[in-house]
Order: structure tokens, then sequence, then C-alpha cells
């Protein structure tokens, strides 16, 4: 593995065609496929059952925005990314550290690699859907294409609620956010940003067509969306819209179908398998996926226990920010979900690294270093050592819906049953001891702070700070406070509009009624010391 500081231009990364101008949002292969089927009004059934798993697949795909660079894996980097730009998971600020564009936020840069990656991936996907659900004529009613036509847009509006919360803050609906690019779509020049509740619309249209079409659908694997994860995608998209009370019915409807693992079963290194009985979607990364491109993994960045990774071989592991981590009780069996600062924890009590030495403090050159204060444990591999990084991803896990409904029963009004339901949920699958009121928190602020434990490296810390409308606080005043490296120790304003992200490049250059974000200014060493947060001041 080699160093990297050097952020590419997108021109210099991408080999551009006559017609990249446009091909950037909507591949040009794309769309001259969508016009075809729109004329033929038909789908060829093979070809459809290609594209539709295709879509599925480009979720975590390695190397799916055409960079062979170890940040590009689609959804998974913008999770990734999502956590690194919050408070609660940092890097080391090193030569191998690829994402310390999200630790500084130069991310905003237009001309970088890693923001048109998180544009285009999105983009890539609706452009697919768009075209797969164009392929079918209108008045369709085999059952069994309905069912794919409700999943592609069950699809199209998870891409949209990943990509509107990056442009603009959810909580202003009629803010400008993103192009909106539909079938109907013709204009790609001429495409301005749409306000987020008109893109909020299409979401809804999409989920409750997909709730209502998957009724009694049995899928093959959890990689697939079925009617409860429709329920799930709704839950989430209504919390952004503050439609609160849908947002718990929603969210029970999951819960109803699902048991959170138990404190065994997440006393060990985990959240590795689809198969794991409390995820309610995932992504199911294959050994055919990774071949050759096991470094283009959330296993070789998130994960900590493999043999082909820049976490154990450069030590670049993903830690969290000791001002969380301190809040946590002994008793919290999540509390373990971390090395301390003497890289002790539970969850390693006894593992080695292919039988040559304890797993914290073992050095193997080129392949493990030891680890650092506050390294995470909580995500395992299939095997310690392992050099095929095909480990899964969780998209949906019902303890996320359990706090997206505390969250919406508190908002609506209900706050003694929410409070009833955090209570029963942490004493009996995390902390036996628990006691809502324990930290002194508001209950808004105690679910934010089990969502901050609870969800921690799934992708959804910079996104709940906006939604939230909170200020990212990493640091409480003084260097010692915090683990955050010195280039990433700031704190920022809650409605600073550095906050969002910019426009790549090609677009401002192609789209001409892009009007971009333009507030804020790139953080500086120690800025804000005495912002704080409600949760760990």
């Amino acid at each position: 593995m080699k160093l990297n500081k050097i952020y590419l231009t997108l021109a210099a990364g991408l080999a551009f065609t006559a017609c990249s101008d446009i091909d950037e949002i909507v591949p040009q292969s794309d769309r001259m496929l969508e016009s075809q089927v729109k004329e033929t009004n038909t789908i060829v059934p093979s070809r459809a059952e290609a594209s539709f798993t295709g879509m599925f697949t480009s979720i975590g795909k390695p190397y799916a925005a055409n960079y062979e660079t170890p940040d590009d894996f689609a959804f998974l980097v913008m999770a990734f990314c999502n956590d690194l730009e919050g408070a609660d998971a940092l890097m080391p600020d090193s030569g191998y550290n690829w994402f310390s564009v999200c630790g500084e936020y130069s991310s905003r840069n237009a001309n970088y690699r890693n923001p048109y990656i998180r544009y285009r991936t999105p983009y890539k996907l609706i452009a697919d859907v768009n075209t797969f659900v164009s392929g079918f004529p209108e008045d369709v009613s085999d059952e069994n294409s309905i069912r794919l036509i409700a999943q592609a847009r069950a699809l199209r509006a998870f891409a949209y609620m990943q990509l509107v919360p990056a442009f603009q803050f959810v909580t202003n609906l009629d803010g400008p956010a993103v192009p909106l690019v539909t079938p109907e779509t013709e204009d790609f020049t001429h495409n301005p940003r749409a306000a987020v509740r008109d893109i909020y619309t299409l979401v809804i249209e999409d989920l409750n067509y997909a709730v209502e079409k998957l009724e009694g659908f049995k899928r093959s694997s959890k990689m697939y969306i079925d009617q409860t994860v429709a329920y799930g995608l709704r839950a989430r998209a209504n919390l952004d819209l503050g439609n609160y009370d849908d947002a718990a019915a929603d969210a029970a409807r999951v819960i109803a179908q699902y048991t959170p693992a138990s404190i065994a079963e997440v006393s060990k290194p985990s959240f590795m398998s689809i198969d794991e009985h409390n995820w309610v979607w995932g992504y199911d990364m294959t050994a055919a996926l990774t071949l050759k491109k096991t470094d283009a993994t959330p296993s070789s960045w998130l994960r900590s226990f493999s043999g082909d990774s820049y976490s154990a071989a450069c030590q670049c592991y993903v830690s969290i920010n000791k001002l969380l981590w301190n809040k946590i009780p002994a008793t919290d069996i999540r509390k373990q979900w971390w090395v301390d600062e003497g890289l002790h924890s539970t969850l390693i009590e006894g593992l080695t690294w292919k039988g040559k030495g304890d797993i914290a403090n073992l050095t193997l050159n080129n392949e493990k270093e030891p680890f650092l204060p506050y390294t995470n444990v909580k995500f395992g591999c299939l095997t310690i050592g392992t050099t095929t990084n095909d480990e899964d991803f969780p998209l949906m896990r019902v303890e996320e819906m359990i706090l997206v409904r505390a969250e919406g029963l508190a908002k609506s009004g209900k706050e003694a049953e929410a409070a009833q339901l955090l209570s029963d949920f942490v004493t009996t699958y995390r902390d036996p001891q628990y006691s809502v009121n324990g930290r002194g928190l508001s209950l808004a602020d105690e679910i934010w702070f089990q969502r901050r434990v609870e969800l921690w490296g799934e992708g959804f810390g910079i996104y709940d700070i906006k939604r939230l409308g909170k200020p990212p606080v990493r640091f409480h005043g003084t260097p010692e406070s915090t683990n955050f490296a010195p280039a990433f120790r700031f704190n920022m304003a809650a409605d600073d509009g550095w906050l969002l992200m910019r426009f790549p490049q090609t677009e401002l250059d192609t789209n001409f009624s892009i009007e971009d974000n333009n507030n804020g200014s790139l953080p500086v060493m120690d800025q804000n010391p005495t912002l704080r947060d409600g949760v760990t001041d």
C-alpha cells in the first residue's frame, strides 16, 4: 500500500467521451437504453433480471464509480463518510488515510474524487432505476414484474434519501436540494435544484407503491427489498419530514417482524453477516465482488480484524471519539465495542491473530499493527486475519427502527410510551442497569445518545447531526479532551453552511441551472472550543 495525500481532480481521474458532460449524471448508455425501451415498451426478461440484480449489487460494489482506488465502494463509502464527517468516528491523520478529506472537511472541493463519488453513486442508481422501470408497459399487470418495479422504486427512494441530506438540511423543506431526475427528465443541461419537499414527494410516492405492491412477497435474500424494508425506509423518510406519528407507525411494523441482537450476541465482534437475525436489510458482499479489489471494501477500512486492510496493516483504525465513549456506562455491553485507552475490551479477550499473539498488541510486518486507543471491535470479520474481505454490511437493523419509533413517539407527544420503549430495549438487550433518566438528558437527547452509540459506524453520523439541528462537537476546548487529530479537531455551528456538500465541477460545468452551495468556510483547528451538543457535555 502506498501513501496517498494527493487528491486527484476529476479530469485527471476519468477519461471522458464527447458526451461526458451529461454522462456524469446519467451515463449515455443508460439514457440510450431508456429511450429504446420507451419506444418498444418492452423489456427482455433475462436482461431485466440481470439489470435488477445489478442495481442491488451496485450499492456496495468495489470501484463502483470507476476509480480503481480504495475509496470507491458506492453507497457504503457514503455511509463511511457520513460518520467520518460527524463527531463520533475518526481515523488517524496519516498518509494512509484516504478519507482525510472527511476529517478535515475539504470534501467540499468540487474537483476532488471523494465528493464526486458521493454525488455520482446515487445518480447512477437513480438512472438505472429509471431505465429499468421504463422498460415495462404502463399497464403492466404481471405480479412478478410489479414486485420488481416496487423494489426498484424503493431503491430510487433510498438513493434520493442518501443524496438530499448531503446538499441541504432536510428540515428546510423549501430549500434547494439536488436536481430531480425521473424517466420524464429530458433536459439535463438545464435541470435546477428541486426543493427538499418536492424530492421527498417522489420518495414517499415510491415507498407507498413499494409497501402496497410488496404485500405478501417473500424475498430470496436480505439483500433485496420486501415490504418490511419498504416500511423501514418510509419510517426514515417520515422522520426526515417531521411526520413523527407516521414514522413511529412504520417503524412499529418493522419491529413486529424482528428481534434485536441479545447481549450475548453482541458480546463478541459481529455485524458481519447478512444472516444475523436482527438485520432487516443488508449488503451481501461476496468473494467474487472483492476479488482483486479487497481494499475497496468496508472490511479494509472499518473492520479491525482483516489481514488485507488499511485499518490493520497501516494502523489506520477507525475509533470512537472518547467524548462519547466516556459517556457510555461500564454496565453497557456497548462500552466494549471499542477498546479502552489500554487496548482492553471483553469482546477480544482470548482472541489471537492467526494464533500468533494477542490481537490488540500484535505486530506483523505489512499485515497487522497494534490497535490504537478506542479502536472499534464492534465490526468483526468472518475469519480473523482474513484476506477475502467479503463481510456483509448492515443497511437496516431492527435496533434502528426501535430508536426511530422512540423518537417518533417522543416528538409526537407520547413521551411516556417512548421512554418505556427505550428502557425496554436497552435494559433487555444492552445494559440491564439502564435508566432513561440516568444521564439527566432530555428524552430527545437521550434517544440521540442511543442512536450515536448503537448505530456507530453504520452511516448515520452527520445526517443525524444535521437533521436534529445539532452542532458537530469533536472536542471540549483542550486537545486532551479528544482523540481527534489536530487537523480534524474543531467544532462547527449547527447552521454552518460548510456542513453542506458542493456540486462536482462536472455538474457545475454542464448543468447551467445549478446554483451551488456557497456558505461557510473550511474549518480550522480548535475553532468554536466552547460549543457543546447536549449529549457529550
